[in-house]
């Protein structure tokens, strides 16, 4: 698991130099468990880890230059944030 997590979190600094690595591997595991846990509640079958990997480099390529915005405008993911960097 932590390779997946280790390759996206490398193609996410690659894509936005506003970021730290913590950042960038915080961003990387939610976006994870948000994607695999609304691809379970609407029901799918579950395809595996890869291509849960290639639907965040997807989503990375697009939106990776601009996900440290969403920081700025939406408090909740902030506060995760600051927690978060404790444990890294």
């Amino acid at each position: 698991m932590n390779d997946y997590f280790e390759r996206l979190t490398n193609r996410l600094l690659e894509q936005n130099d506003q970021m730290s690595y913590s950042e960038a591997r915080t961003w990387v595991e939610l976006l994870w468990e948000d994607f695999e846990t609304t691809y379970a509640k609407a029901g799918r079958e579950y395809k595996g880890k890869e291509m849960t990997e290639r639907i965040l480099m997807q989503w990375i390529d697009q939106y990776g230059s601009k996900l440290h915005e969403v920081l700025l405008e939406k408090p909740k993911y902030r506060e995760l944030f600051e927690k978060k960097k404790f444990y890294h």
